[in-house]
């Protein structure tokens, strides 16, 4: 007893959470401590021991170490990508998710859980317990803006729970998607406190960006790429296996070194958003079963009377109506789309069951390390609904649309039916399976204001203390209670300050009250929630649901966008307490309340940082933000260099520029790349075939635009330069709701010692973005390279680089251009002129 007191008085302060928790003799280097949790780091204690002018007549002490409270669990944080409520055979599923069924069979079923509808604002909020714009990340990182609600970075009064848990004596890991580090801060020139190991989670393995090749990622272990896919044939090394070994052989090094230490994992898959890689195995395995040959119709039905089956939604609620307005009904499709379409959507399911499979692995390894029991296992279906960015044709790159070719043809897209889901492909299934894949609800990922967007999944497993096995909790669930959740479980508070700095109050609430039968049928504790995606926007409150009526389907994303959404909408009514997959509108009879809920979301937005409210989708991705290439005109380089990401690297799109590039040509001739940007399903590259310069732009892997030299270049010092005048007024019209700069016209000149030796005219060019899972080089190509009929990757530049320049011009909008689109911008805000 005095021993704990002398150390308790000598350490951390406690909290009013819980009492401090000390093990062993004070000053002994065996102690441990929990701690109160106020500050972290916490304090650095008083020494306890003796100090005389002699060690021999001194007595050492030791702080002790913090560890978690006394049976603090493991924690498994588990969220697949893109997945609506229908995917998992253990939501009604057809695909085959065993990992998941075994979860929700060894503990609980969850059938209200909701996102934010878009990948990177849901994962912000999952890891902060704050809502996506009190988290800065009103829209995904590659879209962010200059408002605090929407400018990607994670402030620092808002620490991530794996900050708090590795503070309070956990080791703290991130394996997968990370798509909360701002794009323009993604390089290797830093800063790296956005980055998973600068935000609490000692180690990372995974991707930084929205998606990645999973055949060839774009890989770091920490802050470091790495390329363990390099030498393996093609098809044979994949980052849904390779995350999972590398789970495997992370948690038994910890557990082998420390196995008192517990664990906190976020497993945040790339599955199942595009591309859509599984292996040949999966794809095998998924197509013998036959499960989607009667089309989506009938998928949609017998998924919804599964779930009704199964019990995880109402036995009386209603199918919604087809949206043959945006989506045609299978039987009017033709064979050959058929065909098309059912062979998209085997490799989606391919990819799903694999990827559960995988999740499964992780699982079983902390069986087999004896830590099952003490292990809480969050496994949430989807940051959003299902993906419905492949348009109503889907795409075998993804990269299409995000430059506005949503459409492609059948007879364009069968080019690819045999490679379809393998690394020739970027590939996105039709909406159609998307919106079947959202039963019982309607519309997609993007959709903030519709439950087919925001409406989750999730098992919960936690041996130890659910003794409930098997069933269904149906209280309100949002992925910012799931910080508090955890902190609750582990006995641990919020802390009040980090490093100093006053911390935000967590905006979640927790939902271990769930945990215990006692409970199934509670009231929901969290009570009011927003929504809000790139304009569109809801509130729910207390099983009412108000909504804007949709007015854009995700693939519509270039148009110009709704100039006030927060009035200029069709706002539509909901009691999900009767009608749980909103299909009953009760606006109309109900006004009074439709207003109370509108002015309770307006105060909601002015509380988390929502406004000002911007509807503008593809605009934003070519928005100006601060990176490293901000207001630079010119760029030289000296050296070859790799890995620049394109949040951080120069962007040639929809301006002139010139670049210059001053080699030496060794006496046996010369080959390689001396600058590429993007890869195999969009970007550019300057290099040298067989001793001849080329320039090439590769526009989506639908065409590719070539310069070509004559002639072989001799040995000695040559000077080449591809010098490109763009036709377009430029991004600046975007600021105007126009996308009439961009995507424009332009022509280019490949010269050779200042001679000009061929100039072509591209009819148009890429408006948007390049491959943004593959980066900027020079002198060697990573990943995937601009043409394969050319070169393979690395293609390391053999001639020497003296000096590569690159000039940008961008357009500048004259005070005409600017009258001009004021004027068209005011008419399409009135209509009447």
């Amino acid at each position: 007893m005095f021993a704990a007191a002398l150390l308790m008085s000598a350490c951390w302060s406690l909290g009013p959470a819980a009492a401090q928790q000390v093990t062993g003799t004070p000053g002994s280097p065996g102690a441990t401590t929990s701690i109160g949790g106020q500050q972290l780091p916490p304090p650095d204690p008083k020494f306890g021991g003796v100090i005389k002018n002699d060690a021999l007549t001194s007595k050492p002490w030791w702080a002790p170490r913090v560890v978690p409270p006394k049976d603090a669990p493991n924690v498994l944080l588990i969220i697949t990508d893109d997945a609506g409520f229908g995917v998992p055979s253990t939501f009604g599923g057809v695909i085959p998710t065993p990992t998941m069924d075994r979860i929700a069979n060894e503990g609980l079923r969850y059938n209200r859980v909701f996102s934010t509808a878009l990948c990177s604002p849901t994962r912000a909020a999952l890891i902060t317990g704050r809502n996506h714009h009190s988290a800065g990340f009103g829209v995904i990182s590659e879209q962010s803006t200059g408002f605090p609600g929407y400018n990607s970075i994670i402030a620092r009064d808002k620490a991530t729970i794996g900050r708090i848990l590795l503070d309070n004596g956990y080791a703290t890991s991130w394996f997968g998607k990370d798509h909360n580090t701002p794009a323009f801060a993604a390089s290797q020139v830093g800063p790296f406190d956005q980055w998973p190991t600068g935000m609490g989670f000692e180690y990372f393995y995974g991707f930084v960006g929205g998606d990645a090749n999973q055949w060839q990622p774009n890989l770091f272990r920490n802050t470091t790429q790495i390329f363990p896919f390099e030498g393996k044939p093609p098809g044979t090394w994949n980052l849904v296996t390779g995350m999972a070994d590398d789970a495997i052989d992370y948690m038994n090094r910890m557990h082998q070194i420390q196995p008192s230490k517990p664990l906190f994992i976020k497993y945040a898959p790339g599955a199942t958003h595009a591309p859509h890689h599984p292996t040949k195995e999966w794809v095998d395995k998924i197509s013998k079963m036959k499960l989607f040959d009667e089309g989506w119709n009938k998928l949609r039905e017998t998924i919804f009377e599964n779930q009704k089956k199964l019990g995880v939604i109402p036995k009386d609620a209603k199918l919604p109506p087809w949206p043959k307005e945006v989506l045609k009904e299978w039987d009017t499709l033709s064979a050959d789309e058929k065909k098309l379409f059912i062979r998209q959507v085997e490799i989606f399911a391919a990819y799903a069951a694999y990827n559960d499979h995988e999740i499964g692995r992780v699982i079983q390894a902390f069986e087999d390390m004896g830590r099952l029991d003490n292990t809480l296992i969050i496994y949430i279906n989807g940051d959003n609904g299902t993906s419905a960015e492949g348009g109503p044709m889907g795409t075998p790159n993804e990269v299409a649309f995000f430059n506005g070719l949503n459409a492609l043809p059948v007879d364009v897209q069968m080019k690819f039916y045999d490679v379809w889901g393998t690394e020739q492909t970027y590939n996105h299934m039709s909406a159609g399976w998307s919106w079947a894949f959202d039963t019982p609800f309607p519309w997609f990922k993007q959709n903030a204001s519709q439950l087919g967007g925001i409406n989750q999944n999730m098992v919960v497993s936690w041996p130890a203390r659910i003794k409930d096995k098997g069933s269904l909790r149906e209280q309100f669930v949002h992925v910012i209670d799931v910080v508090p959740t955890i902190l609750e479980a582990a006995g641990i508070r919020a802390p009040d300050t980090v490093d100093g700095i006053k911390q935000a109050p967590i905006e979640g609430t927790s939902f271990a009250y769930t945990f215990d039968a006692k409970n199934a049928k509670v009231a929901s504790r969290h009570k009011t929630q927003y929504f809000e995606m790139m304009g569109q926007w809801a509130l729910y409150n207390d099983g009412w649901f108000l909504s804007t009526k949709v007015n854009r389907a995700p693939w519509e994303a270039f148009g110009a966008a709704n100039p006030d959404p927060l009035n200029n909408q069709v706002l539509q009514l909901y009691d999900l307490k009767t009608d749980f997959n909103q299909t009953t509108d009760l606006a109309a009879k109900n006004p009074q309340k439709v207003k109370e809920l509108k002015d309770m979301f307006v105060a909601e937005a002015k509380k988390h940082q929502v406004f000002p409210l911007d509807a503008s989708v593809a605009a934003r991705i070519v928005a100006p933000r601060p990176n490293i290439t901000a207001g630079r005109t010119e760029f030289v380089y000296t050296r070859p260099m790799t890995g620049l990401p394109q949040g951080d690297s120069p962007l040639l799109l929809n301006t002139s520029y010139t670049i210059t590039a001053d080699i030496e040509v060794p006496s046996g001739g010369a080959e390689g790349m001396i600058l590429t940007s993007g890869g195999r399903f969009a970007g550019y590259g300057f290099y040298l075939k067989q001793g001849k310069p080329v320039f090439l732009w590769n526009l989506v892997d639908l065409e590719r635009v070539r310069w070509e030299g004559p002639d072989v270049l001799t040995p000695g010092r040559h000077t080449l330069e591809f010098d490109f005048k763009y036709d377009g007024l430029g991004a600046g019209t975007l600021a105007f709701n126009s996308f009439s700069g961009v995507g424009r016209p332009g022509t280019g000149t490949l010269k050779v010692d200042g001679k000009a030796v061929q100039t072509v005219a591209m009819p148009r060019t890429l408006p948007m973005i390049l491959q943004w899972d593959e980066s900027f080089d020079i002198g060697s190509d990573t990943l995937t390279g601009v043409n394969d009929a050319d070169y393979r990757p690395p293609f390391p530049l053999t001639a020497k680089l003296n000096r590569l320049t690159i000039k940008v011009d961008r357009p500048t909008l004259s005070a005409e251009d600017i009258k001009k689109l004021e004027s068209a911008q005011a008419t399409a805000v009135d209509g009447s002129r």
